[in-house]
């Protein structure tokens, strides 16, 4: 959930790559270097959606996804009013059968409208795929408005009450040809919450140990503090019956925003949150029990944030628990501070987000919401807003992120 960005020209392609390095990056873990020492891996990208396009004003926050049948599916917002919530937003996608190198014409998830008749505009924001690989099911979060948004929102959680900021999931039993719509309202809004949002971009299912098959989704809360103070918290929602039922963590911090999580080699869970008071930093916390609760909550010194969702993944999201593949994470973010969203970057770590050990820019300018997946046959799909927020898709790999 964000105000928009400012409007800044054209868009520019990628033909001004910079590499950035630092460190040295275990080679038990990562691939080995190509023929005679060197690396140039891949990077391509392209637009998928940039404002005017199909005739729509704006396009915002991404998602992404590798659905249950293979396809890749990248998610935003339609907003034809050039606004956030509560604008008469729809949740777009596009589809590539081909691991993103070619794209089906735009779909809509999750339709929103404006009619002229007063007290019935909806709109559906800030998209989040969470893709359930044991069942072949899809869920794509995102906000429900009426008449507020974030900053209008009113306490309850009543989706017929147009002050209540609510919140939805669409449901995919096909890859994301079809969908149906359910309320997330109830769950993830409780009494001491006044507005809250599902962190767009995407969520995970647990690979390792008791929890193994758990759905989690991140959001973020403004709830009622002390006196007459408003706290912004962090939480996850997780599902252990493949999406039938949703049970609300217990949420965590005081100054959090957007945040995403990952599953760390040992079974950990890793938070890492955007800062709603900024200092430009990244707030971190661990789980130990599968999203419930959070704790050693802390701000890494070595991650820049200019106050930015950013994204956390594994690298190698099939590796065998305990393994050093397992270890290596990559974070996409604007590596830029005070408050400019420029610089858009992909850092390794191979310890578990211990240290961040190299990174590289793919976009020297304008980077703002990003989101970073494994495509499989070693293969990552990036999704990002580039200048003028326009939606743009890259298709890169590890040697590109290395090479020099």
């Amino acid at each position: 959930m964000d105000m928009p960005m400012s409007r800044r020209g054209l868009f520019g392609t990628a033909t001004a790559l910079t590499a950035f390095g630092a460190g040295a990056v275990s080679a038990a873990a990562l691939p080995p270097a190509k023929e005679h020492g060197t690396r140039h891996g891949i990077y391509e990208e392209q637009v998928l959606a940039a404002p005017g396009d199909y005739g729509v004003a704006n396009f915002r926050i991404p998602a992404l996804a590798v659905a249950p049948n293979g396809d890749l599916l990248a998610g935003f917002d339609g907003r034809p009013q050039f606004g956030d919530a509560p604008a008469p937003n729809s949740i777009w996608q596009r589809r590539s059968r081909d691991g993103g190198r070619t794209w089906e014409e735009p779909t809509v998830v999750h339709q929103g409208f404006e009619s002229e008749v007063p007290g019935e505009k909806l709109g559906y924001s800030d998209p989040s795929y969470v893709v359930d690989t044991e069942a072949g099911i899809i869920y794509n979060f995102h906000v429900f408005s009426k008449d507020q948004g974030v900053w209008g929102s009113q306490y309850g959680n009543d989706d017929e009450d147009r002050q209540v900021l609510s919140a939805a999931v669409s449901v995919s039993h096909d890859s994301g040809e079809t969908w149906e719509h359910r309320s997330m309202t109830e769950v993830v809004k409780p009494a001491d919450c006044r507005a809250t949002f599902a962190t767009s971009g995407a969520g995970i299912q647990l690979r390792y140990g008791k929890h193994t098959g758990r759905l989690v989704q991140q959001y973020a809360g403004f709830f009622r503090g002390t006196g007459d103070d408003e706290i912004v918290q962090a939480y996850s929602v997780y599902s252990d019956d493949h999406g039938e039922t949703w049970t609300m963590g217990t949420p965590v911090g005081s100054e959090m925003d957007e945040n995403k999580v990952v599953e760390l080699s040992d079974g950990t869970l890793m938070m890492n949150s955007r800062e709603h008071v900024r200092t430009g930093h990244r707030w971190v916390a661990l789980s130990h029990d599968g999203a419930q609760t959070w704790e050693d909550l802390h701000r890494d010194p070595s991650l820049v944030d200019p106050g930015n969702n950013a994204h956390i993944t594994r690298a190698y999201p099939d590796a065998p628990q305990g393994s050093d593949t397992a270890k290596v994470l990559l974070f996409s973010h604007a590596d830029h501070v005070p408050n400019s969203r420029e610089r858009g970057t992909i850092e390794i770590s191979t310890d578990d987000g211990a240290t961040w050990e190299r990174k590289r820019v793919f976009q020297p300018g304008a980077c703002a919401y990003s989101v970073l997946i494994a495509l499989g046959r070693g293969e990552y799909g990036l999704l990002y807003e580039a200048q003028d927020e326009a939606i743009t898709f890259a298709r890169l790999d590890l040697d590109w992120i290395l090479s020099r």
